[in-house]
């Protein structure tokens, strides 16, 4: 997806061990991520002779692509040297070599070089997008594979050393390989109408032919090499199936491309490699552009240097994709784009794309029913791992999503529509058990971090509700979750439950508010918080009410002054002695008559106010002023305007430190609002207060049957 420029200012543990990403979880709740036929274990945590690079964050810098934020670069004769993690007789590197170069590794095996080479280029990296906003040149890594040739086993030493260019060593996988699949009876093989193995020769004719050939049945596709130099089209109820994604290897840029099918197809077992270098939008130049038609899947494939993996269009209603490879692709790797129904992306690995990674945009037509679950991904590298544009009743489950770099959050919640028509989020968004690793990024349109987790009611007001549960955040470099109105417009994000998180080592806050609205948190529990607890600074104007629902610890200081953004690892400032402490923090009322809401008496306008229910004494409000502070005045106002004539409230002042208990702080006095002098009254504090939730308790009003401020105001001096 493109990027526009805003105008503004418990359930798991996921550790780093010996350079393995393990992530355990409670039984009560399933692990995040994928299963995997393979082990990745990082460069940084094997032996070299080379140098280590890293971590960063910057964006446009190569450690800032790897995983861990860190790698490891080797020159003629140097080398990287892993410790096999787990049986295996294949291998995929991850790794960069500067642009315009390519080269080879040599491959040793316990000390001894074996026979085969690893190519190593630069041709698929590099790629620049000057047309989206904040881009610079990314997608600095490539993945390459091999096939050992023999076995290894646990323990085992395999060893990668440059023949001459320089070579940065991100990440190997290491991989038991199952021997080929024999072909199914009955079905029809393109080599049975001409095509070509050995990839010499033209084999689209041939492909187009088998699928004429068996409607219904069994396309096979014995290992080999096809080249195909064209798109099929017309695919429809049938299978598609090769001898494993290591053996049955097509190339091609183009591989499906069609508007409609009738459905029924089913694509398994085998490798499509593209030759795609640059990201032109205008081209689909993806593994399938459109639609499969209903009751269609994907499974068991890799998928490789495309622009997109999959951009469905029309009708993929029941669509299953599941235990997929996607690697480097220059944009999403899957994008449900518009009328998806009840379609199913599960147990994917996805690495090094260059927009999102996993996205449904809800254009045309809502995407509904539909769900991303149990799926790894890693380094996006300009976007956000999954994303949610608009769409109804949609549930992200069970994600392992890392490393997110430029204008990137782990998973984004959105109404930023791009595109009309477009249907905003509506119904239940379930956001559940995801595990969120060094995600986020500073967003250079802004100015400002994007948060781990975000809802951004980019283009519209969110009203859909929103329940994210069960989440794990750990090294996110600022925020762990983010609640704003990207497009700098002020809508509001609503309807927001955060139950149940786990935030470890987080660069700035918990909670960053950037837009009016409300959420309530409960059972967050964080450690290691950079900052502050909460940053709580609505853009442009507004409050945001951020309920405490219980059983949160560890983050309940609120970052102190609005016109600064906290650093990763800045301590929270002194405020200042002056500030009104009030200004802007969430309200809540013992009830409001019509659109007299309790924000109104926060906002920083006295002309505005609010009013409770009316014939109902004793009416409170209530502040939540973020941290506990020594307060020693109040001010509180009525609108100035001389309509309203003078009176007197007879006000009691409560306070606490947790919102549970409460005590008085000063008893039921009556205070003169007169226009004459400001329609305002000031209240002298004892000297021993300290509260962090203000509450003022109104039984008697001598010229309305309600309770009314326009500003409450409090403040640390005298």
């Amino acid at each position: 997806m493109h990027r526009t420029v805003r105008g503004m200012p418990a359930a798991m543990v996921v550790a780093l061990s010996a350079g393995l990403l393990t992530v355990s979880a409670p039984a009560a709740h399933a692990a995040a991520g994928a299963t995997l036929p393979f082990t990745s274990v990082e460069a940084e945590s094997a032996t070299t002779t080379g140098t280590r690079i890293g971590p960063d964050y910057t964006q446009g810098t190569l450690a800032s692509e790897a995983s861990g934020r860190q790698a490891v670069r080797i020159t003629s004769g140097q080398r990287v040297e892993f410790t096999v993690p787990r049986a295996a007789n294949a291998v995929n590197v991850s790794y960069s070599v500067p642009d315009g170069q390519s080269g080879s590794l040599d491959v040793y095996v316990n000390g001894q070089k074996i026979a085969k080479t690893l190519a190593v280029t630069s041709k698929y990296s590099y790629v620049d997008t000057s047309w989206i906003a904040g881009a610079k040149t990314h997608h600095f890594f490539d993945n390459a594979r091999l096939l050992l040739g023999q076995n290894v086993q646990a323990g085992d030493k395999v060893a990668f050393q440059s023949t001459g260019t320089q070579v940065t060593v991100d990440v190997a996988d290491f991989e038991q390989v199952a021997a080929a699949t024999a072909q199914p009876a009955g079905s029809v093989s393109v080599t049975s109408k001409g095509a070509d193995p050995s990839g010499g020769g033209d084999s689209t004719q041939a492909f187009r032919d088998a699928i004429a050939a068996a409607q219904g049945g069994v396309v096979w596709i014995p290992p080999g090499e096809y080249r195909l130099t064209s798109s099929l089209s017309g695919v429809q109820n049938v299978t598609l199936q090769g001898a494993g994604n290591w053996y049955s290897v097509l190339h091609t840029s183009r591989f499906i491309d069609q508007s409609s099918s009738a459905g029924a197809v089913r694509i398994k077992d085998f490798a499509v490699l593209g030759e795609v270098t640059e990201r032109v939008d205008s081209s689909p130049d993806n593994f399938v552009n459109g639609s499969l038609g209903p009751n269609s899947s994907v499974s068991g494939m890799w998928i490789q240097h495309l622009k997109v993996g999959l951009w469905l269009t029309g009708n993929n209603d029941n669509l299953v994709v599941e235990n997929n490879r996607i690697l480097d692709t220059t944009a999403d790797g899957l994008n449900l784009n518009g009328n998806a129904r009840g379609v199913r992306v599960s147990n994917n690995f996805l690495r090094n794309q260059g927009d999102d990674s996993l996205a449904m945009w809800s254009l045309y037509a809502a995407d509904t029913d539909s769900s991303f679950a149990n799926n790894t991904i890693s380094q996006p590298n300009l976007a956000n791992g999954i994303a949610v544009y608009g769409g109804t009743n949609i549930s992200v489950k069970n994600n392992l999503i890392s490393d997110t770099n430029a204008l990137g959050s782990g998973i984004a919640i959105s109404n930023q529509k791009f595109a009309d028509p477009f249907s905003p989020l509506a119904g239940t968004i379930t956001v559940d058990g995801n595990t969120l690793v060094r995600t986020g990024a500073i967003n250079p349109n802004w100015g400002h971090p994007m948060g781990a987790l975000r809802v951004d009611s980019y283009d519209s007001a969110i009203n859909a509700t929103v329940n994210i549960t069960n989440t794990t955040v750990t090294d996110s470099p600022y925020s762990a979750f983010e609640f704003v109105s990207g497009g700098g417009q002020g809508y509001p994000v609503r309807n927001v439950t955060v139950d149940g998180a786990t935030v470890r080592n987080t660069g700035t806050v918990v909670v960053q508010a950037e837009a009016q609205g409300a959420a309530t948190v409960r059972n967050v529990t964080a450690t290691s918080v950079g900052a502050a607890g909460v940053y709580n600074c609505p853009y442009p104007s507004g409050t945001f009410a951020l309920t405490d629902g219980g059983g949160n610890s560890g983050w309940s200081s609120t970052w102190s002054n609005c016109s600064s953004w906290p650093q990763p690892g800045q301590s929270n400032p002194d405020p200042d002695p002056a500030r009104n402490l009030a200004k802007g923090r969430p309200a809540t009322a013992t009830g409001s008559q019509d659109v007299y809401t309790p924000g109104r008496a926060v906002d920083g306008d006295a002309t505005s106010y609010w009013e409770s229910a009316n014939n109902a004494f004793p009416q409170a409000l209530t502040v939540d002023l973020g941290s506990s502070y020594a307060v020693r005045r109040l001010v509180l106002k009525l609108p100035p305007a001389t309509a309203w004539g003078a009176r007197t409230q007879t006000v009691t002042v409560l306070g606490s430190t947790d919102g549970s208990t409460w005590v008085t702080v000063v008893g039921a006095t009556g205070y003169r609002f007169d226009p004459a002098t400001g329609n305002t009254a000031t209240v002298t504090l004892p000297a021993n207060t300290n509260l962090r939730h203000l509450r003022l308790s109104v039984s008697a009003n001598t010229a309305w049957p309600a309770a009314q401020f326009s500003e409450v105001e409090a403040y640390l001096t005298s």
